[in-house]
């Protein structure tokens, strides 16, 4: 005899609402391992933050803008019209026409020929040394012909640079040298005067202009016997040995 189960302990009764139930469980785990999302936890945190000093904390006034009324215009003086009486004759100015009349003759003055004066204007005149009709002569040179003259000055000028030059210790100390081209000319009265120098240094230039300027008054140059300026130029040599 077989032992009959009580219907309401039947567990296969409600099998398929037992299914649907452990279904939904699966898909509710499956869809939550699949939206988990897992994060790194930081080592170490720096937080910097700025706290504000209540106290630092001012409150502004409100300030009121007063509005002053616009300044009074000043007072605008009546105007006196003054009524004069003409009692005053006024005498009228009478003006002359400068011009000449046609019919009248002119008299212009005559002047005489021994009235006028006529200054001389004193032409400058620069002759070159070469072409010169005397030379200018040194201190020593007085004597002998044209030809005689015109080489005792070369000679002299010559002999007056070698005695008067002196090398520049700063251009011997710095090595240099070089050829310096020196321009003068010899004045109306025998000075020397527009010296112009031309050199690879200007320590070099300015000795060359000292030694020119030592020079001593000369007897001027002449040109059909009245005194003239004449240029001349000379090249001073500086060398180290």
């Amino acid at each position: 005899m077989k032992p009959k189960k009580n219907p309401k302990v039947d567990l296969n009764r409600k099998s398929g609402l037992f299914f649907v139930i452990g279904l939904t469980l699966v898909l509710m785990l499956t869809w939550w391992a699949l939206e988990y999302k897992s994060y790194d936890s930081p080592t170490q945190e720096i937080i910097i933050s700025y706290i504000a000093d209540p106290d630092l904390q001012e409150e502004v006034p409100m300030t009121e803008m007063i509005k002053l009324p616009p300044p009074p215009e000043p007072p605008i003086a009546p105007v006196i019209i003054e009524v004069v009486e003409d009692v005053e004759e006024i005498e009228e100015t009478v003006i002359q026409s400068s011009e000449t009349d046609q019919e009248k003759e002119i008299i212009e003055p005559i002047i005489a020929v021994e009235d006028v004066e006529v200054d001389e204007v004193e032409e400058e005149i620069i002759v070159p040394f070469a072409v010169i009709e005397n030379v200018p002569i040194f201190p020593g040179c007085e004597e002998g012909t044209k030809e005689e003259q015109r080489s005792c000055f070369q000679q002299k000028v010559q002999e007056h640079v070698s005695k008067n030059f002196k090398y520049p210790e700063i251009a011997v100390e710095m090595g240099i040298q070089g050829k310096v081209y020196v321009q003068f000319i010899i004045d109306a009265d025998g000075s020397i005067i527009e010296i112009k120098t031309r050199g690879p240094d200007r320590l070099l230039e300015q000795e060359a202009e000292r030694i020119i300027t030592s020079l001593p008054k000369l007897i001027p140059g002449k040109q059909r016997g009245r005194p003239v300026k004449v240029p001349y130029s000379i090249p001073i040599t500086f060398k180290l040995r």
